[in-house]
């Protein structure tokens, strides 16, 4: 049984890669994202989100998922910078949503890359939107969820990743 168990130091590596990553894709799109290290929160907690994707992280030790979630102006920015300023960020809009998943799908094809636990893939994102997004993934005992926040853009939009892992 323990050797099914996800280490803390998977888990903690798991947080590092995504954080690193993320920025990393951030800059290669255009967008300063800074890493709030000082603000990692255990469990869920994203307050004034109105977009998220939701992808699952699967493989013989690991079982999890990873939300990344963006108030109105974090969505903006990276809608911006991947169309060009083209098309406005809106949650309605299946379009300007897109960019949150392949932003999700981008950090997370990174991530992995940089961790070094075999097997590892990932699901397609599932889009969500809608005022205060909140309870995403749910609440459970054997679950471990660790919030990463980010200042993004230039109107400092927040991104937060939540990490949460079945242990």
């Amino acid at each position: 049984r323990s050797a099914r168990r996800m280490s803390t130091q998977v888990i903690a590596s798991l947080v590092n890669a995504y954080a690193g990553a993320f920025v990393s894709v951030s800059q290669m799109m255009g967008v300063e994202a800074t890493f709030l290290k000082g603000e990692i929160t255990p469990g869920v907690n994203a307050p004034g989100s109105r977009v998220a994707a939701l992808i699952g992280v699967v493989g013989p030790s690991v079982h999890g998922t990873v939300a990344l979630m963006a108030d109105m102006a974090g969505f903006s920015a990276y809608v911006k910078a991947m169309t060009g300023g083209m098309i406005e960020a809106n949650p309605e809009d299946p379009m300007s949503m897109s960019v949150i998943g392949e932003l999700t799908n981008m950090t997370s094809g990174q991530a992995l890359m940089k961790v070094e636990v075999p097997g590892l893939d990932i699901t397609p994102p599932q889009l969500m939107a809608g005022e205060n997004l909140k309870a995403i993934p749910t609440k459970k005992a054997d679950v471990k969820s660790f919030t990463l926040p980010f200042d993004v853009g230039p109107e400092k939009g927040r991104v937060y990743l939540v990490l949460s892992f079945h242990e």
